[in-house]
C-alpha cells in the first residue's frame, strides 16, 4: 500500500495531473522555448530542479515560516533556486542559455512551482513533498519535450537537430510561430483529456493547486 502511495506521487503528474496539459500550468515557456525538443527539456530540467529544491526547503521549514509571510518567504526561495540554476546553465551550456533567455528567470514567478509549494509541500514531510516534485517536474519536461518536438518535426524537418522530413515535405514555418505553438498545444490537450475521460478520471479542485486558475474549468466541485 505504502509503495502503491509513493508510486501515484510520482507517477500523478505525467499525466493524470499534467501541470501543462491537464492544469494548465506554465503555458508560457511551455509555447515560447518549444521551437526545439532540446529547449523544451533543457526549460523542463532546469524547472524541475527549481521545483525539486523548493519542495525539498518549503517542507522542511514549513513549520518554522510564519503563515502571514509564507508567500514573501517562498518566492524568496524560489528565486534563488532560480538564480543557482541560471548560473550552472550558463556555465555549463551557454547555448542553452541564449536560447532560454529571459524564460529562464522567469521560472521564479512559474506558477507550478509556487502551487505545488502552497498546496503540497508546506502541508507534507520531505519524502511526499520530493515525489510530488520528481511527478510534477517529470510531467512538464514531457509536456514541453513533446510540443518542442512535434513542432520542430513539422516547423522545420528536424527532431534533436537530425534532418527527417526536409527532403521529403516541405517544412511548415508556421509551427515555429506562435500560432503553431497554440495549435500543438491545444491538440494535446484534447488527446490527454480524451483519454482521461474515457478512464473516468476527472480533476478535483484541490488537485488543481491554484485557485482561481485557468484550469477551474477541468475541475469538479466536491
Amino acid at each position: 500500500m505504502r509503495r502503491r502511495k509513493f508510486t501515484t506521487e510520482i507517477t500523478k503528474g505525467i499525466i493524470r495531473e499534467n501541470p501543462v496539459l491537464r492544469l494548465l500550468l506554465g503555458i508560457c515557456p511551455a509555447l515560447a522555448v518549444t521551437t526545439s525538443a532540446i529547449y523544451g527539456i533543457g526549460m523542463g530540467l532546469a524547472t524541475a530542479f527549481v521545483l525539486l529544491g523548493s519542495n525539498i526547503l518549503l517542507s522542511v521549514f514549513r513549520n518554522v515560516i510564519p503563515s502571514r509571510i509564507r508567500i514573501p518567504a517562498y518566492i524568496t526561495i524560489i528565486a534563488g533556486l532560480t538564480t543557482v540554476v541560471i548560473l550552472l546553465i550558463q556555465a555549463f551550456s551557454p547555448a542553452l542559455e541564449a536560447a532560454l533567455g529571459i524564460f529562464l528567470p522567469l521560472i521564479a514567478t512559474n506558477c507550478i512551482i509556487l502551487a505545488r509549494g502552497e498546496m503540497f509541500a508546506s502541508k507534507n514531510k520531505i519524502l511526499p513533498s520530493i515525489l510530488d516534485a520528481l511527478g510534477m517536474g517529470i510531467g512538464f519536461t514531457i509536456a514541453l519535450a513533446i510540443i518542442g518536438a512535434v513542432r520542430e518535426l513539422l516547423g522545420a524537418g528536424t527532431l534533436f537537430g537530425v534532418t527527417l522530413t526536409t527532403n521529403v515535405i516541405e517544412p511548415a514555418m508556421i509551427m515555429l510561430l506562435p500560432p503553431g505553438g497554440f495549435f500543438v498545444f491545444a491538440m494535446l490537450i484534447v488527446v490527454v483529456n480524451q483519454y482521461e475521460n474515457r478512464q473516468g478520471r476527472k480533476l478535483e479542485q484541490a488537485e488543481v493547486g491554484c485557485n482561481p486558475c485557468m484550469g477551474q474549468g477541468n475541475c469538479v466541485k466536491k
